[in-house]
């Protein structure tokens, strides 16, 4: 069967490619249209339940909640973005230099990957915020640099198993220099796996910024943002528990779509999983 024929019929890719679609599309349409203006204050309506004039309530300040989860996604996509893109492009380049040069090449790339994971995300985003200060940049920077020893190891690992195949071994007879061969048959061999990767840690880059923007180094006012939100909610969790409600749920909602796709992705891109 075609890809697209099997996609259809793989249930988590769909269900997966359905929820992804629906943030990507919130995100979008934050752009040209809200319910009402997101940064809009009316305390006269504050902590409103959900109405036809406001679909999901309003927060202690007034705000709409729904016009607030909307612009929300647009961090959420920003972060997972740049931050994966910035993992990928710095990691996998230093995976495969790790892969095609071994030796003390590899080793000290190995021995970088190890020394960065000793930082996660949370303790660069201190580290920054206190230089720079908080801020979408700064959370985003942190859960990029943490993505690339992930990408670096995973790069270095699947390319030492292609560098051992034959084809390789006979584009190196022929005499082609280490980076075309890693341009030419290890990258395109292993860029399925770096694509399912890319969709998981993009998972996890979102759950990252809302986890930093509830501790206040995230995004800051007035650009809403889904863990910030989830700060403001815990405060009236006992008078309006919905507040946190919300934002708990896009979370939710954004990294089972990630993950769900990510797995639909494995299972149509492995010709072995393919197959069954």
């Amino acid at each position: 069967m075609r890809f697209a024929q099997r996609a259809l019929r793989h249930g988590s890719f769909v269900a997966g490619a359905l929820l992804v679609a629906l943030l990507v599309g919130l995100a979008l349409l934050s752009f040209v249209w809200t319910p009402h203006p997101a940064a809009e204050i009316d305390v006269a309506a504050k902590l409103r339940p959900p109405s036809a004039t406001h679909w999901l309530g309003t927060d202690s300040l007034g705000r709409d909640i729904a016009s607030l989860l909307i612009v929300g996604a647009r961090a959420s996509i920003a972060a997972g973005l740049i931050a994966v893109g910035l993992g990928m492009a710095v990691g996998v380049a230093l995976g495969l230099l790790a892969a095609a040069r071994r030796g003390w090449v590899e080793e000290l790339v190995m021995r970088l990957a190890d020394f960065g994971l000793a930082f996660p995300a949370l303790l660069t985003a201190i580290m920054l915020s206190a230089i720079h200060g908080p801020g979408l940049a700064t959370a985003v920077i942190a859960i990029g640099l943490y993505n690339i020893p992930e990408f670096a190891r995973l790069t270095r690992a699947a390319a030492n198993t292609v560098w051992a195949r034959e084809y390789v071994l006979a584009a190196q007879a022929l005499g082609k220099g280490a980076w075309r061969i890693s341009a030419q048959h290890v990258l395109p061999n292993i860029a399925a796996l770096l694509i399912v990767q890319a969709t998981l840690r993009f998972a996890i880059a979102i759950l990252a910024e809302a986890a930093l923007s509830y501790l206040g180094l995230g995004t800051q006012p007035p650009m809403p943002s889904w863990g910030r939100m989830l700060n403001e909610g815990q405060s009236m969790m006992f008078q309006a528990p919905l507040l946190a409600v919300w934002p708990g749920l896009a979370i939710v909602l954004s990294v089972l779509g990630l993950n769900l796709l990510g797995d639909g992705l494995r299972d149509l891109l492995d010709p072995r999983l393919a197959r069954r």
